[in-house]
């Protein structure tokens, strides 16, 4: 193909993304009810962490239509499932925001599903919320994440079982599942264990594939790292499934949290929940929202999420947090844009504050991620987490670690006339 020819190609497909996203807006002011996207896999490997996703947004526009919607128009939620499939999200994202119009999409877990959907929601100029810990590097215009970035998460809990406190530990075997998230992740928290003087040969790094099942290899050799005579604790960043294989296989070797700590970053208590936890007592997890957190806001919630699902014993977790908080997020940033332009509430969104469920506030700051408070908690025989430790306000997201060498120097900052997720501060230009 010529240059002309594909540069006609591409101004033809810009136009076409336009019109889309043209049709999509347009809409709004014809339908009598304004869509939500929810876009998470409801089978496959990842159905065991999304599913409750799903049924978390569910909840929240029913809500929200009790009090009689948005700017007068009841919501109503588009249910596609992605099926696990990261190709797939692509499709179902377009399908979406193209076919369904909807006017914002709350979805993806696994960062490979972000990154699919991401030109989507670019060509078509769409909203995605964002609601899962996740490995930073990446500010998007049209993406608010509301999930921790590493030093929201990470970095805390590295720092914790570092410390006295969390038992002094020496040598690290960083575990993650085979993608982007725990590469990038494990990658920052290398670097960011040597700047803390560990040296190479006590970091050990290992990935599995989704679904992995036999752990028995992986575990023994867990066990053989951390027999040297250092405190040694495993940095979780397996996903999905893979996770009760993993959990037991600790508990078939005998390895005991006063041995060997996992801080999980994947596991909350609704994986804990189709898990014999009784051998995973005293393991750890580090996420921004427990169930257990006693506050009137969470109790609260948890009295809703109970009533309407109708199981009184159906867990909550640290994602459907997150989603709470988006949700409400748009829901202000439309009342005070006073229109569900894209445009529109994306520049209305920065600055948006809404009570979380601990007890404070999370702001969306101009990098497009929430501040949030962390907390450690130890699993308990019944499932959930007790707090061992947490910081004491609400922490503010490093979009771009100052750990890794080719982003210490970006910051994201979507107001105008900025309007960059990639700016360096030393080179003064916006990366595009």
């Amino acid at each position: 193909m010529s240059l002309t020819k594909h540069m006609i190609s591409r101004a033809a497909g810009a136009l076409a993304g336009a019109s889309l996203a043209f049709a999509a807006t347009s809409a709004f002011a014809d339908d009598g009810t304004i869509k939500i996207g929810i876009l998470h896999s409801l089978s496959g490997t990842m159905a065991i962490s999304e599913t409750t996703l799903k049924d978390v947004m569910l909840m929240l526009i029913e809500e929200q239509n009790k009090k009689g919607g948005v700017l007068g128009k009841k919501l109503e939620a588009v249910v596609v499932d992605p099926a696990s499939n990261w190709p797939l999200f692509a499709e179902k994202a377009k399908e979406l925001i193209a076919k369904d119009k909807v006017s914002a999409v709350f979805g993806c877990w696994t960062s490979v599903s972000r990154k699919s959907v991401l030109p989507v929601f670019k060509e078509l100029d769409s909203i995605l919320f964002y609601p899962v810990q996740y490995e930073g590097e990446e500010s998007e215009r049209n993406v608010f994440y509301t999930g921790a970035a590493p030093n929201q998460q990470a970095i805390p809990a590295v720092d914790y079982l570092m410390s006295a406190e969390g038992g002094g530990v020496k040598r690290w075997v960083l575990e993650g599942t085979d993608y982007v998230y725990p590469r990038t992740t494990n990658k920052i928290l290398e670097a960011y264990l040597k700047q803390k003087g560990v040296p190479a040969e006590d970091i050990m790094i290992n990935y599995t594939p989704f679904g992995f099942s036999d752990w028995q290899t992986e575990v023994s050799k867990i066990k053989g790292f951390g027999s040297a005579g250092k405190k040694t604790a495993v940095v979780s960043t397996i996903n999905g499934d893979a996770n009760v294989p993993f959990y037991k296989e600790l508990g078939n070797q005998g390895i005991k949290a006063t041995d060997i700590p996992v801080v999980a970053f994947s596991v909350g208590e609704e994986e804990l929940a189709g898990l014999d936890t009784k051998p995973l007592v005293g393991h750890l997890a580090a996420w921004n929202y427990f169930e257990s957190i006693d506050t009137p806001a969470n109790k609260a919630f948890i009295d809703k999420w109970h009533e309407f699902t109708k199981k009184p014993t159906r867990t909550t977790n640290d994602p459907m947090e997150a989603h709470v908080i988006g949700f409400n997020m748009w829901v202000k940033a439309v009342e005070k844009a006073q229109s569900f332009d894209t445009d529109k509430v994306i520049d209305a969104l920065i600055g948006v504050a809404v009570p979380n469920l601990t007890g404070g506030f999370s702001t969306m700051m101009p990098n497009h991620h929430i501040t949030k408070p962390v907390y450690i908690g130890e699993i308990q025989a019944d499932g959930q987490l007790n707090t061992v430790w947490q910081t004491p306000g609400t922490v503010v997201a490093n979009e771009w670690s100052p750990y890794l060498e080719g982003s210490k120097d970006l910051i994201a900052d979507w107001r105008r006339p900025m309007n960059c997720g990639n700016f360096n501060v030393k080179t003064g230009k916006c990366g595009g």
